[in-house]
């Protein structure tokens, strides 16, 4: 599930606010990822690059990113689409796995019109990967977003990539497509309509609600209240802990929600399950070329009594690289469990 929110004039700030909704825990930890790794596209290698930015992302089993900035200003979320349908593998094409499809964006670009720009030039193919912990093929969709307010939303259907590209889409949230999702907010008051604004937990009612309350947010006065403005959001557009609803074994609560100051590049992250607010500011970090990716470890920290809190940038701790899943590694994974 999840929804993704942005703020485009929060005085002189771009905001962007995203929930995590899962039915379990994804075991999430934040890395940073240097400038000059050299990654491959998981699939069959033949696409490599060398990263050009430093990130700061949200991980989820620390094989994957989920969230993120660049040092640039680009920001990207990927949230659950049950309609994607990426198409059978075809090795003509260039291709990216699903594990690292968001981080080659951090890695590669500064804009969203840049990113999405080589989206369509290369047609590019997303292959779906098997989940290694034995839950649902991840069907996924894309958000990009950067610091001039820029929007992109990028969805696979029939094994193409359809783009959704223009500042005014601030919201996604999960199914149906984001086509319909345009057409189905117009009938509520507010919005264009005048049904009343929904109140369940369908990602339709998500969508009208952060849609509604986003764009009547007042200008803060600085950051803190900016964040707290987008926090307000994004809560009310979140999902609470519950036993399944009748039909949907799968049915998420939101787990952790983070806000992103793209133009001040500060990550905020709170977790739901282990209510701490931590943030990092980008300028405080190390990105240079040669300089070790970094593991901020929420699940051990956070677990423990009292945990952290505030400014974590400097609580970043060299636990070796990061390695993302790729079909060799999900094919060693398969056969060491037999």
């Amino acid at each position: 599930m999840c929804t993704r929110v942005i703020w485009p004039d929060a005085g002189d700030a771009v905001l962007v606010g995203r929930n995590m909704d899962f039915h379990k825990d994804l075991m999430t930890n934040l890395w940073k990822q240097p400038r000059g790794v050299t990654r491959d596209d998981g699939v069959s290698g033949k696409l490599q690059w060398t990263s050009k930015y430093g990130s700061v992302i949200a991980t989820a089993f620390d094989i994957i990113s989920v969230d993120g900035i660049n040092e640039a200003g680009l920001a990207g979320h990927v949230l659950w689409l049950a309609e994607s349908t990426f198409g059978t593998p075809d090795p003509d094409r260039t291709q990216l796995s699903q594990a690292i499809w968001l981080q080659y964006f951090l890695d590669n670009f500064a804009t969203v019109a840049d990113a999405v720009a080589w989206v369509e030039q290369t047609d590019l193919q997303v292959v779906q990967m098997d989940d290694p912990t034995g839950g649902k093929p991840p069907a996924i969709h894309l958000a990009l977003d950067d610091a001039t307010g820029d929007s992109a939303i990028i969805e696979y259907i029939d094994g193409k990539a359809k783009i959704y590209h223009d500042r005014d889409y601030r919201v996604m949230t999960n199914s149906p497509t984001f086509d319909q999702q345009l057409e189905l907010v117009k009938s509520f008051d507010g919005l264009g309509g005048s049904a009343p604004l929904p109140g369940s937990t369908l990602a339709t009612d998500r969508f009208a609600r952060a849609s509604y309350y986003v764009s009547r947010l007042p200008k803060p006065g600085g950051q803190v209240e900016a964040i707290a403005g987008m926090m307000s959001v994004i809560r009310n557009a979140a999902q609470p802990f519950r036993i399944p609803d009748p039909g949907k074994p799968d049915a998420s609560q939101t787990i952790w929600q983070v806000v992103l100051d793209l133009t001040n590049k500060r990550y905020v992250y709170e977790s739901t399950t282990r209510p701490n607010i931590v943030w990092v500011d980008l300028a405080d970090l190390d990105f240079t070329e040669g300089s070790p990716q970094l593991k901020l470890d929420l699940i051990g920290e956070l677990a423990v009594q009292g945990g952290i809190a505030g400014n974590v940038s400097d609580r970043f701790e060299d636990k070796g690289p990061m390695t993302f899943l790729s079909l060799q590694l999900l094919a060693q994974l398969k056969a060491a469990q037999g």
